[in-house]
């Protein structure tokens, strides 16, 4: 199924809410001001750090974990940086201009945070070598694309978490059938959507996953108008892979289970919270400033995991059950017991067929960054086009 939207692209959240709209297109808000002992501000003036957003940082998803990441640095920093935010800024010329304006502004390091930006970032970065630019969700340097020297990419293994995630839906759903409220069908949200579905089979083999595009990130009409859609064909557990929690009151309503994505969500919906797949982006990011502060920085190609803490589940909702809170648990210490840098233990598990049958992971395989970065299919048992 496929809703369309009023307005779409990759990871553009047009605002669907009066209150939202009232934040404007771009706010911008500086922190922590003083001295710096900055090697990259012989003035002695903080470190300028930026951050730009696709959505609102009060979106209740994507936006607002990566603005709690700022946060987080301000803090830690205190007087030695000084953070600037810029939220609802769309893909396109307008984020290529919003990047020079920042530039302009004295800061030293850009942090982007959507798939989007990347072409933007890149050229950015190409023309001004002195500036570090930090791509969070950027592929290029997976896929052994050429990048600047001053480019860096991060992201993490949120399928892992959306993995374990789904073993509580195999479990809660009473007629086997999951509906996945989906924005766009890039690989980020496909391995997203195969990892909940195969934690659901692991508990659950008659369990199905049915999806419905929305085509937009943050658009809380739509997302209402895509869960009902999805109860309407017979779901009686939802998992939302969208930023506003919309989702969340149609489950309400409904008296269903619920699955957010990046944040916690319980407080709210707590008669049908279950967890979410969430993302811990300080730490990295104050790694991150703190190497431009005393000149360590160099390029990488970060992909965060359950084992360092950079992915994790939300708290489990009270209808959870025990013992589905202890499988959950069992496999949330698997992946803490591996490597730093360790995930997808799941993947191999079995022979993975694809939804025409044909096999596309065998036994004992270990998947690539790259294999998760290029994924297009989806595994048997999701109902719905990888293509959209």
């Amino acid at each position: 199924m496929d809703i369309k939207p009023s307005q779409s692209s990759r990871r553009f959240r047009s605002v669907g809410v009066v209150a939202l709209a009232l934040l404007g297109v771009f706010a911008v808000v500086a922190t922590a001001c003083g001295k710096s002992s900055s090697s990259e501000n012989s003035s002695g003036s903080p470190l300028k750090a930026a951050w730009i957003y696709v959505g609102p940082i009060n979106d209740g998803g994507w936006s607002q974990a990566h603005n709690a990441g700022r946060e987080f640095v301000a803090t830690e920093l205190g007087s030695k940086i000084q953070t600037t935010y810029k939220e609802n800024v769309p893909e396109g010329p307008e984020v290529a201009q919003v990047i020079n304006d920042l530039i302009k502004d004295g800061n030293t390091i850009i942090f982007a945070t959507s798939y989007g930006y990347k072409d933007a970032m890149q050229a950015a970065a190409q023309a001004n070598p002195k500036v570090k630019f930090e791509m969070a969700t950027g592929d290029s340097i997976t896929l052994g694309q050429s990048v600047p020297s001053n480019y860096n990419e991060f992201y993490g293994a949120g399928e892992d978490t959306q993995y374990v995630s789904g073993i509580a839906a195999g479990k809660a759903t009473k007629n086997n059938t999951i509906g996945v409220s989906a924005p766009f069908p890039i690989p980020e949200v496909i391995r997203g959507i195969n990892a909940f579905t195969l934690g659901a089979q692991s508990v659950n083999p008659a369990a199905k996953v049915n999806v419905v595009w929305t085509k937009t990130w943050f658009d809380p009409a739509l997302e209402r108008q895509s869960a009902e859609s999805l109860v309407s064909a017979g779901a009686d557990t939802l998992f939302s892979h969208q930023d506003s929690p919309s989702a969340g009151e149609v489950a309400k309503a409904n008296n269903l289970p619920w699955f957010g994505y990046d944040s916690d969500q319980s407080g709210a919906y707590s008669s049908v919270w279950q967890t979410a797949a969430t993302y811990n982006w300080g730490p990295y990011e104050l790694g991150q400033v703190n190497a431009v502060i005393d000149g360590t920085w160099k390029q990488n190609n970060y992909y965060g995991t359950i084992a360092d803490n950079f992915t994790s589940l939300a708290p489990y909702g009270a209808t959870v059950s025990a013992e589905t809170k202890a499988l959950m648990d069992a496999e949330m210490a698997k992946a803490k017991a591996g490597k730093a840098g360790a995930f997808g233990w799941y993947w191999g598990l079995a022979d993975r067929q694809d939804q025409d049958g044909k096999t596309v992971i065998t036994k004992g395989q270990t998947l690539t960054m790259k294999d998760l970065y290029t994924m297009s299919y989806f595994v048997k048992g999701v109902t719905g086009s990888p293509k959209g």
